[in-house]
Protein backbone atom coordinates (compact mmCIF):
# COMPACT_ATOMS: atom_id res chain seq x y z
CA UNK A 1 0.00 0.00 0.00
CA UNK A 2 1.13 3.27 -0.70
CA UNK A 3 2.40 5.68 2.02
CA UNK A 4 1.07 8.95 -0.34
CA UNK A 5 4.49 10.25 -0.58
CA UNK A 6 5.93 10.66 -4.14
CA UNK A 7 8.71 8.66 -5.04
CA UNK A 8 11.62 11.02 -6.76
CA UNK A 9 12.31 8.94 -9.87
CA UNK A 10 15.58 7.25 -10.04
CA UNK A 11 18.36 9.30 -12.18
CA UNK A 12 19.08 7.43 -15.56
CA UNK A 13 22.54 6.97 -16.65
CA UNK A 14 24.21 8.55 -19.57
CA UNK A 15 23.82 4.82 -21.72
CA UNK A 16 20.04 4.42 -20.70
CA UNK A 17 18.98 8.11 -21.66
CA UNK A 18 20.89 7.13 -25.42
CA UNK A 19 19.09 4.27 -25.70
CA UNK A 20 15.58 5.67 -24.48
CA UNK A 21 16.45 8.91 -27.10
CA UNK A 22 17.29 6.44 -30.24
CA UNK A 23 13.62 4.60 -29.21
CA UNK A 24 12.63 7.88 -29.68
CA UNK A 25 13.76 8.41 -33.40
CA UNK A 26 12.99 5.06 -34.23
CA UNK A 27 12.84 4.91 -38.01
CA UNK A 28 13.86 8.55 -38.52
CA UNK A 29 17.46 7.63 -37.33
CA UNK A 30 19.93 4.80 -38.41
CA UNK A 31 23.02 3.09 -37.63
CA UNK A 32 23.09 4.93 -33.71
CA UNK A 33 25.27 3.59 -31.17
CA UNK A 34 29.19 3.02 -32.52
CA UNK A 35 31.91 5.49 -32.72
CA UNK A 36 31.04 6.91 -36.31
CA UNK A 37 28.21 7.37 -38.72
CA UNK A 38 28.96 5.56 -41.70
CA UNK A 39 27.70 6.86 -44.99
CA UNK A 40 28.23 5.05 -48.69
CA UNK A 41 29.51 7.39 -50.70
CA UNK A 42 30.59 6.56 -54.64
CA UNK A 43 33.26 3.89 -53.41
CA UNK A 44 34.25 4.41 -50.17
CA UNK A 45 32.14 4.99 -46.94
CA UNK A 46 32.26 8.40 -45.22
CA UNK A 47 32.52 8.04 -41.30
CA UNK A 48 31.19 11.01 -39.39
CA UNK A 49 31.64 11.37 -35.38
CA UNK A 50 31.44 14.34 -33.00
CA UNK A 51 32.70 14.74 -29.91
CA UNK A 52 32.44 18.04 -27.33
CA UNK A 53 35.18 19.19 -24.50
CA UNK A 54 33.02 20.90 -21.57
CA UNK A 55 35.65 22.89 -19.07
CA UNK A 56 35.81 21.17 -15.81
CA UNK A 57 34.22 17.97 -16.69
CA UNK A 58 37.13 17.09 -19.71
CA UNK A 59 39.37 19.94 -19.10
CA UNK A 60 40.56 22.56 -16.54
CA UNK A 61 42.38 25.68 -17.49
CA UNK A 62 44.26 25.87 -14.81
CA UNK A 63 45.80 21.71 -15.18
CA UNK A 64 46.24 22.12 -19.12
CA UNK A 65 47.68 25.50 -21.76
CA UNK A 66 44.70 26.40 -23.87
CA UNK A 67 46.51 24.67 -26.90
CA UNK A 68 46.62 21.24 -24.91
CA UNK A 69 43.08 21.94 -24.31
CA UNK A 70 42.30 22.17 -28.09
CA UNK A 71 44.44 19.07 -28.98
CA UNK A 72 42.94 17.06 -26.08
CA UNK A 73 39.66 17.52 -27.63
CA UNK A 74 40.53 16.91 -31.14
CA UNK A 75 42.26 13.68 -30.26
CA UNK A 76 39.31 12.56 -28.88
CA UNK A 77 37.41 13.04 -31.77
CA UNK A 78 39.71 11.79 -34.21
CA UNK A 79 39.99 8.60 -31.93
CA UNK A 80 36.41 7.78 -33.30
CA UNK A 81 37.90 7.44 -36.57
CA UNK A 82 40.58 5.74 -35.65
CA UNK A 83 38.09 2.55 -33.96
CA UNK A 84 36.18 2.39 -37.51
CA UNK A 85 39.35 2.16 -39.12
CA UNK A 86 38.73 5.57 -40.59
CA UNK A 87 41.60 7.80 -42.00
CA UNK A 88 40.61 11.38 -41.36
CA UNK A 89 40.37 14.24 -43.81
CA UNK A 90 39.31 17.22 -41.91
CA UNK A 91 37.74 18.53 -38.70
CA UNK A 92 34.43 21.46 -38.21
CA UNK A 93 34.83 22.97 -34.30
CA UNK A 94 32.04 24.80 -32.63
CA UNK A 95 34.08 27.12 -29.98
CA UNK A 96 32.45 28.44 -27.11
CA UNK A 97 34.24 31.54 -24.85
CA UNK A 98 34.00 33.07 -22.21
CA UNK A 99 33.97 37.18 -22.41
CA UNK A 100 37.64 37.43 -24.20
CA UNK A 101 40.62 38.45 -22.61
CA UNK A 102 43.03 40.98 -23.31
CA UNK A 103 46.14 38.80 -24.08
CA UNK A 104 47.87 37.63 -27.32
CA UNK A 105 47.87 35.27 -28.76
CA UNK A 106 44.48 35.04 -27.30
CA UNK A 107 42.66 31.97 -25.71
CA UNK A 108 40.61 31.03 -28.88
CA UNK A 109 43.48 31.29 -30.85
CA UNK A 110 46.00 28.92 -28.61
CA UNK A 111 42.88 26.41 -28.20
CA UNK A 112 42.59 26.34 -32.24
CA UNK A 113 46.00 26.16 -32.94
CA UNK A 114 46.51 23.01 -30.70
CA UNK A 115 43.04 21.29 -33.05
CA UNK A 116 44.97 22.25 -36.17
CA UNK A 117 48.08 20.49 -34.70
CA UNK A 118 46.46 17.43 -33.82
CA UNK A 119 44.55 17.10 -37.26
CA UNK A 120 47.69 17.87 -38.73
CA UNK A 121 49.20 14.94 -36.71
CA UNK A 122 46.85 12.34 -39.13
CA UNK A 123 47.04 13.97 -42.15
CA UNK A 124 43.79 16.05 -41.48
CA UNK A 125 42.80 19.44 -41.70
CA UNK A 126 40.42 22.37 -39.92
CA UNK A 127 37.90 22.56 -42.76
CA UNK A 128 35.54 25.06 -40.65
CA UNK A 129 33.64 25.50 -37.89
CA UNK A 130 31.80 28.29 -35.46
CA UNK A 131 32.07 30.93 -32.60
CA UNK A 132 30.08 31.75 -29.83
CA UNK A 133 29.85 33.60 -26.52
CA UNK A 134 29.48 30.84 -23.81
CA UNK A 135 30.22 30.95 -19.65
CA UNK A 136 32.67 28.44 -19.94
CA UNK A 137 34.86 27.22 -22.60
CA UNK A 138 33.09 24.56 -24.80
CA UNK A 139 35.34 22.69 -27.74
CA UNK A 140 32.94 20.16 -30.32
CA UNK A 141 34.97 18.85 -32.51
CA UNK A 142 33.06 17.11 -35.62
CA UNK A 143 35.66 14.62 -37.79
CA UNK A 144 35.81 13.43 -41.01
CA UNK A 145 37.17 10.55 -42.69
CA UNK A 146 37.04 7.71 -45.58
CA UNK A 147 36.96 4.11 -45.03
CA UNK A 148 37.71 1.31 -47.07
CA UNK A 149 36.56 -1.35 -44.86
CA UNK A 150 34.39 -0.09 -41.98
CA UNK A 151 34.61 -1.71 -38.62
CA UNK A 152 31.59 -1.18 -36.33
CA UNK A 153 31.50 -2.59 -32.55
CA UNK A 154 29.22 -5.20 -33.74
CA UNK A 155 30.64 -8.27 -35.63
CA UNK A 156 32.82 -10.13 -32.92
CA UNK A 157 32.18 -13.94 -33.14
CA UNK A 158 32.55 -17.02 -30.40
CA UNK A 159 36.04 -17.55 -30.74
CA UNK A 160 37.67 -14.59 -31.52
CA UNK A 161 40.67 -12.73 -29.91
CA UNK A 162 40.32 -10.09 -27.98
CA UNK A 163 43.33 -7.71 -27.97
CA UNK A 164 44.61 -4.14 -27.04
CA UNK A 165 46.83 -1.72 -28.54
CA UNK A 166 49.55 -0.28 -26.38
CA UNK A 167 49.50 0.13 -22.59
CA UNK A 168 46.32 0.72 -20.27
CA UNK A 169 46.30 2.94 -17.26
CA UNK A 170 48.47 6.36 -17.92
CA UNK A 171 45.31 8.81 -17.83
CA UNK A 172 44.43 7.91 -14.45
CA UNK A 173 47.97 8.10 -13.39
CA UNK A 174 48.53 11.37 -14.72
CA UNK A 175 45.09 12.76 -13.49
CA UNK A 176 45.73 11.40 -10.55
CA UNK A 177 48.96 13.74 -9.90
CA UNK A 178 46.90 16.64 -11.32
CA UNK A 179 44.15 16.18 -9.23
CA UNK A 180 47.01 16.15 -5.99
CA UNK A 181 48.53 19.20 -7.39
CA UNK A 182 51.75 17.87 -9.15
CA UNK A 183 51.42 18.29 -13.11
CA UNK A 184 53.14 15.06 -14.49
CA UNK A 185 56.38 15.57 -16.90
CA UNK A 186 57.36 13.53 -19.62
CA UNK A 187 55.54 10.29 -21.37
CA UNK A 188 53.00 10.40 -18.49
CA UNK A 189 52.26 14.26 -18.95
CA UNK A 190 51.67 14.10 -22.67
CA UNK A 191 49.05 10.81 -21.84
CA UNK A 192 47.29 12.98 -20.73
CA UNK A 193 47.67 16.73 -22.39
CA UNK A 194 48.14 15.56 -25.76
CA UNK A 195 46.53 11.90 -26.38
CA UNK A 196 47.42 10.33 -29.39
CA UNK A 197 44.58 8.88 -31.93
CA UNK A 198 45.88 5.46 -33.06
CA UNK A 199 44.70 6.20 -36.36
CA UNK A 200 47.84 4.11 -38.11
CA UNK A 201 46.48 1.40 -35.71
CA UNK A 202 43.07 1.06 -36.69
CA UNK A 203 43.43 1.34 -40.39
CA UNK A 204 46.06 -1.91 -39.77
CA UNK A 205 43.52 -3.67 -37.54
CA UNK A 206 40.66 -3.37 -40.08
CA UNK A 207 43.41 -4.11 -43.01
CA UNK A 208 43.59 -7.72 -41.38
CA UNK A 209 40.04 -8.70 -40.50
CA UNK A 210 39.51 -6.99 -37.43
CA UNK A 211 35.61 -8.10 -37.00
CA UNK A 212 34.93 -5.39 -34.11
CA UNK A 213 36.61 -2.46 -32.39
CA UNK A 214 36.33 0.69 -30.45
CA UNK A 215 38.56 2.99 -28.83
CA UNK A 216 38.68 2.94 -25.02
CA UNK A 217 37.24 5.94 -23.65
CA UNK A 218 35.19 5.23 -20.30
CA UNK A 219 37.78 2.52 -19.58
CA UNK A 220 38.30 -1.12 -20.71
CA UNK A 221 35.92 -2.82 -18.78
CA UNK A 222 32.86 -0.45 -19.32
CA UNK A 223 33.75 -0.33 -22.75
CA UNK A 224 34.02 -4.08 -23.48
CA UNK A 225 30.89 -4.48 -22.15
CA UNK A 226 29.88 -1.75 -24.94
CA UNK A 227 31.33 -4.40 -27.36
CA UNK A 228 30.00 -7.32 -25.88
CA UNK A 229 26.39 -6.15 -26.16
CA UNK A 230 26.36 -4.38 -29.86
CA UNK A 231 28.15 -7.83 -31.09
CA UNK A 232 25.97 -10.46 -29.31
CA UNK A 233 28.79 -12.05 -27.83
CA UNK A 234 30.63 -12.09 -23.94
CA UNK A 235 34.15 -11.31 -23.76
CA UNK A 236 36.24 -12.85 -21.02
CA UNK A 237 39.22 -10.96 -19.61
CA UNK A 238 42.48 -12.30 -18.41
CA UNK A 239 43.75 -9.12 -15.76
CA UNK A 240 46.96 -10.94 -15.39
CA UNK A 241 47.52 -10.19 -19.26
CA UNK A 242 46.74 -5.82 -19.18
CA UNK A 243 49.47 -4.31 -20.68
CA UNK A 244 49.86 -1.55 -18.03
CA UNK A 245 51.69 1.68 -17.48
CA UNK A 246 54.53 1.51 -14.91
CA UNK A 247 53.29 1.92 -11.61
CA UNK A 248 49.49 1.12 -12.28
CA UNK A 249 47.93 -2.04 -10.55
CA UNK A 250 45.47 -4.04 -13.43
CA UNK A 251 42.61 -3.42 -11.82
CA UNK A 252 43.32 0.39 -11.87
CA UNK A 253 44.12 -0.03 -15.64
CA UNK A 254 41.01 -1.97 -16.73
CA UNK A 255 38.94 1.42 -15.05
CA UNK A 256 41.08 3.93 -16.70
CA UNK A 257 39.18 6.25 -18.52
CA UNK A 258 39.90 8.31 -21.45
CA UNK A 259 42.93 6.04 -22.77
CA UNK A 260 42.10 6.17 -26.15
CA UNK A 261 43.84 2.96 -27.30
CA UNK A 262 41.75 0.31 -29.23
CA UNK A 263 39.94 -2.74 -28.05
CA UNK A 264 39.54 -5.27 -30.99
CA UNK A 265 38.45 -8.62 -31.46
CA UNK A 266 40.27 -10.23 -34.41
CA UNK A 267 39.87 -13.78 -35.63
CA UNK A 268 41.62 -16.96 -33.56
CA UNK A 269 44.16 -17.51 -36.52
CA UNK A 270 45.85 -14.19 -35.46
CA UNK A 271 48.79 -14.54 -33.10
CA UNK A 272 51.71 -13.61 -31.98
CA UNK A 273 53.45 -13.27 -35.60
CA UNK A 274 51.09 -10.47 -36.46
CA UNK A 275 51.27 -8.80 -33.32
CA UNK A 276 55.23 -8.24 -33.67
CA UNK A 277 54.24 -7.25 -37.45
CA UNK A 278 51.84 -4.76 -35.94
CA UNK A 279 55.13 -3.63 -33.84
CA UNK A 280 56.94 -3.04 -36.78
CA UNK A 281 54.59 -1.19 -38.70
CA UNK A 282 52.95 0.88 -36.42
CA UNK A 283 55.08 1.15 -33.23
CA UNK A 284 53.03 0.12 -30.85
CA UNK A 285 52.48 -3.33 -28.73
CA UNK A 286 49.39 -5.52 -29.45
CA UNK A 287 48.55 -7.56 -26.80
CA UNK A 288 45.73 -10.29 -26.58
CA UNK A 289 44.20 -9.86 -23.41
CA UNK A 290 41.12 -12.57 -23.74
CA UNK A 291 39.09 -14.03 -26.19
CA UNK A 292 35.24 -14.25 -26.91
CA UNK A 293 32.78 -16.72 -25.76
CA UNK A 294 29.00 -17.74 -27.04
CA UNK A 295 27.00 -15.64 -23.95
CA UNK A 296 26.51 -12.54 -23.17
CA UNK A 297 28.76 -9.72 -20.90
CA UNK A 298 32.32 -9.20 -20.10
CA UNK A 299 34.05 -11.91 -17.26
CA UNK A 300 37.50 -10.41 -15.61
CA UNK A 301 39.31 -12.80 -14.53
CA UNK A 302 42.81 -12.84 -11.87
CA UNK A 303 43.73 -16.22 -12.66
CA UNK A 304 40.90 -18.22 -13.13
CA UNK A 305 39.15 -16.39 -9.99
CA UNK A 306 36.11 -13.61 -11.03
CA UNK A 307 36.62 -10.00 -10.65
CA UNK A 308 33.95 -7.58 -10.17
CA UNK A 309 34.22 -4.88 -13.29
CA UNK A 310 34.84 -2.05 -12.09
CA UNK A 311 32.44 0.77 -12.96
CA UNK A 312 33.14 2.90 -16.09
CA UNK A 313 32.70 6.47 -16.18
CA UNK A 314 29.04 7.79 -16.56
CA UNK A 315 28.08 11.79 -17.30
CA UNK A 316 25.15 11.34 -15.30
CA UNK A 317 26.68 8.79 -12.47
CA UNK A 318 24.41 9.60 -9.26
Amino acid sequence: MSSGSARTPKAKGEFEQLRDIFARLGSRAQGLGDDCALIPVGGTTLAVSIDCSLEGIHFRTDWLTFEEIGWRAAAAALSDLAADGAEPLGVLVSLGLPSPEPRTPSPDEEIMAGVAAAAQSVGAKVLGGDLVKSETYVVDVCVLGTARRPVRRAGAREGDGLWITGRLGGAALALAGFRAGTRPGGALGRRYARPEPRIAAGRWLAARGATAMLDVSDGLAADAGHLAAASGVGLEIALGRLPCWDGVAPLAAAASGEEFELLVTLPSTIGDTEAAAFRADVGLELTRIGACFRGAGVRLLEGNTPVALPAGYDHFAS
